[in-house]
C-alpha cells in the first residue's frame, strides 16, 4: 500500500507547483519523497494490521548532495512525512539526518535525475527500534 500512497503523493505535489517552475521548460525535476518509520507494532503479522503500518516522520532533515559529495540543499519533511526538491539533471545522494526517538539513520538513497522527467519518487525509511 505504501507505494500507492507515495505515487498519489507525487501526483498531488506535482499538481501544486506553479506553472513553469519545474519540468522540461525549467530544466528542473521534482524529487518527491516520503519519510516513514517502522515497525510500529512489537509483533508483525501477515497480512499486516493497518494500525501497524509505517508512520510518517515529520521534520526529518534530508541533506541532498551532488556526485562530488557537496550539499546542494537540504529539505525537511512535512507533518505528513512528505518532501519535494527541485533538482537539475544529475546524480544525487539523499542523506537522512538523525531524528530524535528513532533508531539510527537510514542509509543514503542514490537518485538519478534525468532531463525530461517530470518527477522522481523516493522513499526514506527510519527504524523505530520496536522489536
Amino acid at each position: 500500500m505504501l507505494p500507492a500512497v507515495v505515487l498519489a503523493l507525487a501526483v498531488g505535489l506535482g499538481a501544486c507547483a506553479p506553472p513553469g517552475s519545474r519540468g522540461p521548460a525549467s530544466g528542473l525535476v521534482a524529487v518527491v519523497g516520503l519519510v516513514t518509520a517502522a515497525p510500529t507494532c512489537p509483533v508483525e503479522r501477515a497480512p499486516p494490521a493497518p494500525a501497524c503500518s509505517a508512520q510518517p516522520v515529520p521534520n526529518a532533515v534530508i541533506s541532498i548532495r551532488d556526485a562530488d559529495g557537496t550539499e546542494v540543499m537540504s529539505v525537511v519533511s512535512g507533518a505528513d512525512g512528505a518532501f519535494v526538491a527541485d533538482l537539475a539533471p544529475g546524480t544525487y545522494r539523499l542523506v537522512p539526518q538523525p531524528v530524535a526517538g528513532l533508531l539510527g539513520t537510514p542509509s543514503p538513497v542514490s537518485v538519478e535525475v534525468r532531463a525530461g522527467e517530470s518527477r522522481v519518487v523516493v522513499d526514506v525509511g527510519y527504524d523505530t527500534g520496536i522489536r
